[in-house]
């Protein structure tokens, strides 16, 4: 570094008079390898003692096996199965209120409810099978198009012979009540009030359990289903009350 300053030379005249002045760089302080290893230990302690004070909160991911089934799907089939149980407890007491109207006996009733039940379960089963296969075949030519033929998406696809039998059960499920309803009961009269109490709490159950799958209000999904299946009772009993009439 250069500095300079005045002086007065021999003949008595002021002159500059430069001086150089060497400055040292800066120093580098260096810490002893045992203290450099004690500061990062402390260091690392310090980490570590956050770490106990904070716990790190766990979490499950979607690669869990806990967390692996497809709670949507499951809601799905749920929802099917109630809508096939109404449906074979509505089709099959209508059935049985309406030949009561015309026949009084008890075995009439009983025995065309119990055929009301087998033929709506082929029919919902044999339906549910072709509406699988026809949407199954829709996929795998969508897949096919895609390139992903035989892996995990063609292995997901839903059974055609699975929809069949949970639709046959539900609509059996649904049947059995109005027809455990009248078989022991031998007065007229109070066999169909009976099955239109017994259907009337299993349709505001199945209401209940539509409305909690499908997060809807309970008053009114039991009300919309309790008021629709003894509409379809009492249009059913009240024809069949004229076709007597006419006979």
């Amino acid at each position: 570094m250069a500095r300079w300053r005045w002086r007065h030379n021999g003949n008595g005249a002021c002159v500059r008079h430069t001086t150089t002045r060497t400055v040292p760089p800066p120093q580098t302080i260096l810490l002893h390898p045992p203290i450099s290893l004690s500061i990062a230990m402390a260091v690392n302690d310090s980490n570590k003692l956050a770490d106990a004070e904070n716990p790190a909160v766990v979490t499950k991911f979607c690669g869990d096996s806990d967390s692996e089934v497809d709670f949507a799907g499951r809601a799905n089939w749920l929802r099917a199965a109630v809508l096939g149980a109404n449906d074979g407890l509505v089709s099959t007491a209508s059935l049985m209120l309406g030949v009561s109207a015309v026949k009084h006996d008890v075995r009439a009733m009983v025995v065309s409810g119990f055929a009301g039940l087998l033929a709506g379960a082929c029919s919902m089963a044999i339906g549910e099978f072709v509406s699988v296969c026809s949407q199954r075949d829709v996929e795998i030519a969508q897949l096919d198009r895609d390139g992903k033929r035989g892996g995990e998406e063609e292995r997901a696809l839903p059974s055609p012979v699975q929809a069949a039998a949970a639709s046959a059960l539900a609509f059996s499920v649904g049947a059995l009540l109005p027809l455990l309803a009248a078989g022991f009961i031998v007065g007229y009269r109070l066999r169909v009030a009976v099955v239109v109490a017994v259907a009337t709490m299993a349709l505001a159950a199945f209401g209940y359990i539509g409305a909690m799958l499908g997060r809807a209000p309970v008053v009114r999904s039991c009300a919309r289903v309790v008021v629709g299946g003894l509409a379809a009772m009492g249009v059913t009993f009240g024809l069949m009350r004229l076709f007597r009439a006419t006979l």
